[in-house]
């Protein structure tokens, strides 16, 4: 039988396509991952390498209390403007790496092992920054912006030893003189803050010995590294400037939570600010100055790596993600 030059060639093409149809079949056979990669994204301020190292992230209903000057109603509607689910609220926490070239710096130390044992999305510090290819031991100073959970367990391992040992921890004095005193700890209200003064207690006196270095506002604590005052969070809250050669990023702390919606509605109070009149205010002041500066913005809680540009929006703020850059 003698073949159309159409029907050669649909055969020749049948032939080609067969090894390929083989290969993507034996491929669907592959068992599907079941985690992310490694959660770390470097970036350069001037000399300084940044290291954003994901400690995870933390999904729960949203309740009435949640934010405590705003219906339930309106806090979920805002979320789902920002295609973002309107029953529940998700955490995010990114501690940072910074290497000055001298010293190798972290900015906060996530919610600690014993989380990651009892949730298993958070508390992932420790794990992602050994893939970012860190030792704790050779860390030369940790940096705490405040003494909340999320920001302090990761000081200790689940054994209750330092995680770096070798490190100086650098603390806000005003932060410290507040949870340190045995009056204000008295004074606690039941519940979260009476938890808060136990676990600050347990952390820094038997995990660590008191074996910390206070620090005061307006004085650079690390190379290139300004502490800055932004109160109401908590009495101590500090967020802090870095700077190298024509490089600049401020490194917000918790002046807000989660963008959506604290930086769409910076007026809207959220349970976990210690003074949320002054948290307010703060958060306002701080966001005018990012704006007016034109400064690039770190922020623990934003959607990870949190590294971001401001711009005004009415009574609000719009956050603009900076693209992923594949290069250092």
């Amino acid at each position: 039988m003698q073949l159309s030059r159409r029907q050669a060639l649909a055969s020749a093409a049948a032939i080609a396509a067969a090894p390929l149809l083989g290969s993507t079949a034996a491929s669907a056979a592959a068992a599907p991952a079941d985690k992310q990669a490694p959660s770390f994204y470097r970036y350069r301020v001037g000399d300084i390498e940044v290291s954003v190292v994901s400690d995870g992230r933390f999904t729960f209903p949203l309740e009435d209390s949640f934010i405590t000057n705003a219906k339930k109603e309106d806090v979920s509607a805002a979320l789902q403007r920002a295609f973002l689910p309107g029953d529940t609220m998700t955490i995010y926490f990114a501690p940072l790496v910074i290497n000055t070239g001298g010293k190798v710096v972290v900015i906060d130390t996530g919610n600690g092992p014993l989380a990651r044992e009892k949730n298993r999305t958070n508390g992932l510090f420790a794990e992602n920054m050994a893939a970012a290819g860190f030792d704790p031991k050779a860390v030369d100073m940790v940096v705490i912006s405040h003494f909340h959970t999320d920001h302090v367990n990761g000081l200790l391992t689940a054994e209750g030893t330092p995680a770096f040992p070798n490190a100086e921890v650098l603390v806000p004095a005003v932060e410290w003189k507040f949870w340190m005193d045995d009056g204000e700890m008295s004074r606690a209200p039941a519940g979260r803050m009476q938890s808060l003064f136990k676990n600050n207690r347990n952390i820094f006196d038997a995990g660590l010995k008191r074996k910390v270095t206070p620090y005061e506002w307006g004085k650079e604590i690390a190379p290139g590294l300004l502490a800055v005052e932004t109160v109401g969070h908590t009495p101590g809250h500090t967020s802090y400037v870095l700077s190298s050669g024509s490089g600049k990023v401020f490194i917000q702390s918790d002046v807000t939570n989660n963008p959506n919606p604290f930086a769409t509605h910076p007026g809207w109070h959220a349970f976990f600010d210690q003074d949320a009149d002054v948290a307010e205010k703060t958060r306002r002041r701080i966001y005018d100055m990012v704006v007016t500066e034109k400064l690039l913005l770190q922020a623990f809680h934003y959607p990870f790596p949190g590294l971001a540009h401001l711009e005004k929006d009415g009574d609000g703020y719009r956050v603009i993600p900076m693209p992923w850059n594949p290069a250092i």
